[in-house]
């Protein structure tokens, strides 16, 4: 679902910006895992985790599938990716102005 551009960017990092995101994604990463059995691991209702996973769909970083009567959510890692390359692109002009920096002040 991960389109690379702008817009990915900006919906994983809109869906990583809550904590409770964060913490079902890093939990799903360990193994994968239905909104029931996340919701008897947290403090918050299996309604708000459902919504918190509805959220991780549409920014592309889950994915579902059907096993059984279940549905299991499995990170999709392409999206994150796509948030690290900018991470990385940004980084690097920073370091670009303050190396550029410090040449111009002397140190």
């Amino acid at each position: 679902m991960a389109d690379g551009g702008a817009a990915g960017t900006d919906a994983v990092f809109a869906a990583l910006a809550d904590p409770t995101r964060r913490a079902l994604l890093a939990r799903i990463a360990a193994a994968p895992a239905s909104a029931t059995e996340l919701a008897g691991e947290l403090p918050i209702s299996r309604q708000a985790v459902a919504k918190h996973l509805a959220a991780l769909v549409g920014a592309g970083l889950l994915q579902r599938s059907r096993s059984g009567r279940d549905v299991l959510y499995r990170v999709t890692p392409e999206p994150l990716g796509d948030a690290v390359s900018w991470i990385a692109r940004v980084g690097g002009q920073w370091d670009e102005r303050l190396a550029r920096l410090a040449r111009e002040l002397g140190g």
